[in-house]
């Protein structure tokens, strides 16, 4: 019984794009304003959502739960659709926003994270983005005074941080489930 996420490298690969993507917009437009950073947060916690939906039920296995994934997508979808439904949401909600979505999203990437270790050598990187994930989360909730411009620097180092220890794990995978000398992918 292989875990699903170790066959999902290229799930991995797209979201750890996706976040470096978003934090290298939050850099170039230091001065978003509240309304972009909105969206853009929004997009990412959307399409990031889905992504995880999709490593969940590629290959349904009845041995393992997929609560910890259904919820970390979900939590990713609902933060995304509640930004773009109040897309004049205050700095403050949105910090605690992105706080708690970091948070439960950390939360789930070590559960997955201790799930593959049984499966997979170098599931380090998960937990790694979980606890860093954790972490922001907190930074954010504790001190939502900072303000949300200020936060900006800390939001794209964290999505640039976070989608390199993504892209690291599903470039690890990729190598333990698919021989680069071959030219076919697994079956």
């Amino acid at each position: 019984m292989e875990f699903n996420l170790a066959r999902s490298w290229m799930l991995l690969l797209q979201r750890g794009g996706l976040a470096i993507l978003f934090g290298v917009l939050a850099l170039l437009w230091p001065a978003l304003t509240l309304d972009v950073l909105v969206l853009l947060f929004g997009g990412y916690a959307l399409i990031d959502g889905v992504l995880a939906l999709a490593v969940a039920f590629p290959d349904r296995d009845e041995d393992r739960p997929l609560w910890p994934l259904i919820l970390q997508g979900a939590t990713g979808i609902a933060a995304g659709l509640v930004t773009f439904y109040w897309p004049r949401i205050t700095g403050l909600v949105l910090l605690y926003l992105i706080g708690i979505w970091a948070v439960v999203t950390g939360i789930f990437e070590l559960v997955a994270a201790s799930r593959l270790r049984q499966q997979v050598a170098g599931s380090e990187g998960l937990a790694l983005a979980g606890v860093l994930s954790i972490l922001f989360g907190l930074f954010v909730i504790l001190f939502p005074g900072a303000g949300a411009l200020a936060v900006v620097w800390l939001i794209a180092a964290y999505a640039i941080a976070f989608g390199l220890l993504l892209l690291a794990l599903g470039f690890r995978l990729r190598q333990g489930t698919w021989d680069w000398r071959n030219s076919r992918p697994p079956p």
